[in-house]
């Protein structure tokens, strides 16, 4: 008798202690359809994180060629002409000077122009990249929340406030005037109209 009465309290116990909040999920279809999505749009995400990681350091990486070969190109430019103008007619090449300017304004814009392109993608693929970043954050903490609650989870309640979170996630920031690539353009444009009045020096010195 004294068996069966400690069988029946040690049964009544484990039937007391409540279950694993993953094992209460797993006994509930709602709650585990809604965490394998869950965790597969968290993979999802991460990969496209690294795709736009990827893909941002190859735009950085052409941006900083563009600015060398700017350089590299007006230097070696303005180096030949300087050589041509030493050994030849001065008059002639002063005449002549509109034509060695005329294709370095449009040289400058070109590169200009590729600069400028280059650091927009590069300042989309920046917000791109912290926007994914948020969402893996805000997709993170619920998944920790359902594995944590289980059953208790309100998946409504849950599932909305992710929803709200994410419309409501665009901050209200000041407009800038002015930002880093207005200042990178206005930088190379000031060289190009350097380099301008150099080659008429060079030329008609």
């Amino acid at each position: 008798m004294r068996v069966n009465s400690d069988n029946k309290s040690s049964s009544s116990i484990m039937e007391s202690k409540p279950l694993h909040p993953l094992h209460q999920i797993a006994g509930t279809p709602t709650h585990k359809l809604l965490l394998k999505q869950w965790l597969k749009e968290e993979e999802l995400i991460l990969n496209r994180i690294s795709l736009k990681e990827t893909q941002l350091d190859s735009t950085r990486k052409e941006i900083t060629q563009l600015y060398s070969l700017f350089f590299v190109f007006h230097s070696t430019a303005l180096l030949l002409l300087f050589s041509a103008a030493s050994y030849g007619n001065g008059p002639h090449f002063c005449r002549k000077s509109w034509i060695p300017s005329l294709v370095s304004l449009f040289c400058s814009l070109g590169f200009i122009w590729a600069i400028r392109y280059k650091t927009d993608v590069e300042f989309h693929l920046e917000k791109m990249l912290e926007r994914e970043k948020e969402d893996s954050s805000l997709l993170s903490k619920c998944v920790e929340e359902l594995k944590r609650k289980g059953v208790e989870f309100d998946l409504l309640k849950e599932v909305d406030a992710l929803r709200r979170a994410k419309s409501l996630r665009v901050e209200s920031k000041p407009v800038r005037k002015w930002s880093a690539r207005d200042f990178v353009t206005l930088f190379f444009f000031t060289v190009s109209c350097l380099v301008l009045g150099l080659t008429r020096v060079i030329l008609c010195s």
